[in-house]
C-alpha cells in the first residue's frame, strides 16, 4: 500500500507558474512529485507547456490526473457562478465543447487516466429543464473522455451530496465519478463533508485537500484557510477514507492568499502528523 505522502500531489494552478520553469521551481521547494496539471495552458499555449512531459521524465516528476476549466465562469458571488459555472449556459457550451474536445486529446497524449473540472450547478429535480440539458452534455463528455480510456471527475460542492449522487446515478457511465473536495462542501455551504464523503464514497475518483470556514451569511461565501486551521475534520477524513478502502491521489490546492508555497508545505507536514 502506497504511503501518504507517495499518495499527495500539488494542484499545478495553485502555483500559478506562466512555464514548466516556474512550476518545477516551485515543487522542488514544495518536496512533492507528484501534480495534477491543469490542462488548459497546453491548449492555449502549447509552444510554452508541451516540453513539461519530457521535463518531468527526465526530472522525476509525475502527473498524477488532470484538470480543464470552461470559460465564462464568473466566481464573483454564489449567483454569479450558478449563472456561469461549467457547461450549464447554453452561450458558451460549443465553444466549451470544442475546447474538451481539444483536452480530451491533450490528456491522451500525457498519459492521463483521470481528468477533473466543475460541470456547473446540477439541478435538483430531474424535471427541470436544466437536467435533461445538463445530462445530455455530460454524457458526451464522458463517452468521449471513454474513448481514450480516461476517467472523468466531477469537483464536489456546487451541489449537495444527495444531488449529485442522483446525477451520477441516473447519468450511469463507469467512468464517471467525483474529486472531492470538502472544502468545497464548506465554501459553497452544502452539508458536512464528513457524511457527503460516506454518500458519494462509490464514485470517488480523486480527493482535494483543501480548507474553509463555512460562511455566517446565507447565500454567501465561506472562506478558504490553509489546510488545519479551518472546519474539516481531518482526522476524521482521513479514517473514513480509510473505512471506506479510498487509496488513491490526494491533491493539495491552495487557490487564495499569496504565500501558496508556504500553504501547501503546511498542508503536507499537517496531513503527515495525523
Amino acid at each position: 500500500m502506497k504511503s501518504l505522502r507517495e499518495r499527495l500531489a500539488v494542484c499545478s494552478w495553485s502555483l500559478q507558474p506562466k512555464n514548466p520553469a516556474e512550476l518545477m521551481a516551485a515543487m522542488d521547494q514544495i518536496g512533492l512529485k507528484r501534480i495534477q496539471i491543469a490542462l488548459d495552458p497546453f491548449r492555449t499555449e502549447p509552444e510554452v507547456w508541451n516540453p513539461l512531459a519530457e521535463q518531468c521524465q527526465q526530472r522525476g516528476f509525475s502527473f498524477a490526473s488532470g484538470m480543464f476549466g470552461t470559460i465564462g465562469e464568473d466566481y464573483t458571488t454564489l449567483e454569479t457562478i450558478r449563472l456561469t459555472g461549467g457547461v450549464v449556459p447554453d452561450a458558451t457550451w460549443e465553444q466549451n465543447w470544442s475546447h474538451i474536445q481539444q483536452v480530451v486529446k491533450i490528456a491522451a497524449k500525457l498519459g492521463l487516466k483521470l481528468v477533473t473540472f466543475h460541470s456547473g450547478f446540477l439541478p435538483h429535480d430531474q424535471h427541470d429543464p436544466n437536467f435533461q440539458k445538463l445530462l445530455e452534455r455530460i454524457t458526451r463528455i464522458a463517452d468521449l473522455f471513454a474513448a481514450s480510456g480516461i476517467d472523468l471527475g466531477f469537483e464536489t460542492g456546487q451541489e449537495d451530496a444527495e444531488t449529485l449522487k442522483s446525477f451520477l446515478t441516473t447519468l450511469n457511465r463507469a467512468n464517471v465519478g467525483v474529486n472531492f473536495d470538502p472544502a468545497n462542501m464548506i465554501l459553497y455551504d452544502k452539508g458536512d463533508p464528513i457524511v457527503a464523503l460516506r454518500t458519494l464514497a462509490p464514485w470517488l475518483k480523486q480527493c482535494h485537500i483543501k480548507d474553509a470556514i463555512r460562511t455566517q451569511i446565507t447565500g454567501t461565501w465561506g472562506q478558504e484557510v490553509q489546510t488545519g486551521t479551518g472546519q474539516v475534520d481531518w482526522r476524521k477524513f482521513l479514517q473514513t477514507l480509510s473505512e471506506i478502502g479510498f487509496t488513491g491521489d490526494l491533491c493539495i490546492e491552495r487557490e487564495a492568499g499569496d504565500q501558496r508555497i508556504i500553504d501547501i508545505r503546511a498542508a503536507q507536514t499537517y496531513l503527515q502528523s495525523l
